[in-house]
């Protein structure tokens, strides 16, 4: 199944989400003109994997669009809050090809910004009327934030380890996802067993995506990403790709020589890139983000044959496919 029939089962209901969206926006004009552009600037369309997740887990029981439409928007704009604060708190000029809150407003009324649409966010999870689902995006709201702090603990030290990437990643990436799917099965009135199937899909391939994210960050241009290639290092973030790196060249390693050097991080920056695509590492990153792929689909084998489940195998292929 192609990505463009994967959207196409749930494609009526995602122009809703994106109609949740522009209301949110449409609100504040003539009352707010100064949170009226800045909402303007941030909710654009997009891929919208995460309300795709909510409706298309939804789809295998009950599928009540009362209660998963709040929930999808509210999956949707917690992701968007996260980037604020992302942004915000890295600096970053650039966000999907378009300047940022930060950039244009400053830090200080980027992280209120953020603040409120996780305020907004948890309004639509509240309108599920589910208290198991509010509940549930209460504790992927405090996993996220505790997965943001210990990336800024964990900022420019060498001595990480694999795990240590994995824990990291699956609190700040892989809880959304497994929240989009565990809350589009509760809200569907799916049997326990199916509920946790679809939060392991979801969970899993969450960590697929961020590892392809973070191949992506070394691989692709400014342009196809939408921000600086190589931004993670230069905040001082270690991915799958340079923690490959490192283990590799313990020694002779220019992320060693970025974090430990004041000027030249540039230079250094594009060393890694270079050293980075000129060997098998971006291969290995793949194949353990197929591996995390392959664990994700395993739950689905246990679900009912539907286009629904058809739908999410396709997802997560594109997921581990992505500029290959």
């Amino acid at each position: 199944m192609q990505l463009n029939k994967v959207y196409k089962l749930v494609q009526q209901d995602l122009l809703k989400v994106e109609e949740q969206f522009r209301l949110l926006v449409d609100s504040q004009h003539g009352v707010f003109p100064e949170l009226h552009s800045m909402l303007d600037q941030i909710i654009i369309g997009g891929k919208v994997i995460r309300p795709t997740l909510t409706l298309l887990a939804g789809k295998f029981y009950k599928y009540d669009l009362n209660s998963l439409l709040p929930m999808a928007t509210a999956s949707e704009l917690l992701h968007i809050a996260t980037l604020v604060h992302d942004d915000a708190v890295d600096k970053a000029s650039i966000r999907r090809g378009r300047p940022t809150i930060n950039n244009i407003w400053g830090s200080e009324r980027a992280i209120i910004l953020g603040d409120y649409l996780f305020a907004k966010a948890g309004e639509f999870a509240a309108d599920t009327n589910n208290l198991r689902v509010v509940r549930l995006f209460a504790q992927t709201l405090g996993t996220i934030s505790r997965a943001e702090l210990r990336q800024g603990f964990s900022a420019f030290n060498l001595e990480q380890t694999f795990d240590d990437y994995i824990e990291r990643i699956a609190g700040k990436t892989a809880a959304l996802f497994a929240m989009a799917t565990e809350s589009g099965a509760v809200l569907s009135q799916a049997p326990e067993k199916a509920i946790e199937r679809l939060k392991e899909f979801g969970y899993n391939l969450g960590i697929a995506f961020q590892i392809v994210d973070d191949i992506l960050d070394f691989v692709s241009t400014e342009g196809e990403m939408g921000k600086p290639v190589g931004s993670d290092l230069i905040q001082g973030t270690i991915t799958l790709p340079s923690l490959l790196l490192l283990k590799r060249y313990p020694e002779s390693n220019p992320v060693k020589r970025l974090f430990d050097q004041e000027s030249d991080k540039q230079r250094y920056v594009e060393q890694a890139i270079e050293m980075i695509c000129n060997s098998d590492i971006i291969d290995e990153c793949y194949r353990v983000a197929s591996a995390y792929k392959i664990k994700a689909c395993d739950n689905l084998d246990l679900l009912s044959d539907s286009p629904s489940r058809k739908a999410l195998f396709a997802l997560a292929d594109y997921v581990v496919q992505r500029n290959r």
